[in-house]
């Protein structure tokens, strides 16, 4: 199941989350406790604000953190857990044309976007642990 989840501080921007059905936070199970580090990297001209996931939350109902007018090149380092998707919405009111982010896993780029798509409902890329 696919929801979205609405950032906080009012960008406007949303970030999809999964929703897994039958997946109990406490039951032990791999995909639901195991962690995972990701890197988020958002380059561009002129960022207004980044939301991205956190680490914090559940699995199914992911935190989110919002930075207001970060320095680019920004980069953020988070351990997230299980299926919790690594996501990063960045917002440029001018020069969407001009942004890139990332989502970096063990040194490897697993999800990219520049220009209109890099902000076009966020970068979500999919656990890497999530299909083990």
């Amino acid at each position: 199941m696919l929801r979205s989840c609405l950032t906080a501080g009012g960008s406007g921007a949303t970030l999809p989350a999964l929703g897994v059905a039958g997946c109990s936070e406490g039951s032990g199970d791999k995909a639901v406790n195991e962690t995972y580090e990701v890197t988020y990297e958002v380059t561009g001209k002129s960022v207004d604000s980044i939301t991205f996931h956190d680490g914090g939350g559940t699995a199914t109902a992911p935190n989110l953190a919002t930075v207001d007018k970060p320095v680019a090149p920004w980069k953020k380092k988070v351990t997230l857990r299980g299926i919790m998707p690594a996501a990063v919405s960045p917002v440029a009111l001018d020069g969407a044309a001009d942004l890139t982010r990332k989502v970096i896993y063990k040194g490897k780029v697993i999800k990219e976007a520049t220009g209109e798509a890099a902000m076009a409902g966020g970068c979500v890329a999919v656990s890497p642990i999530a299909g083990r």
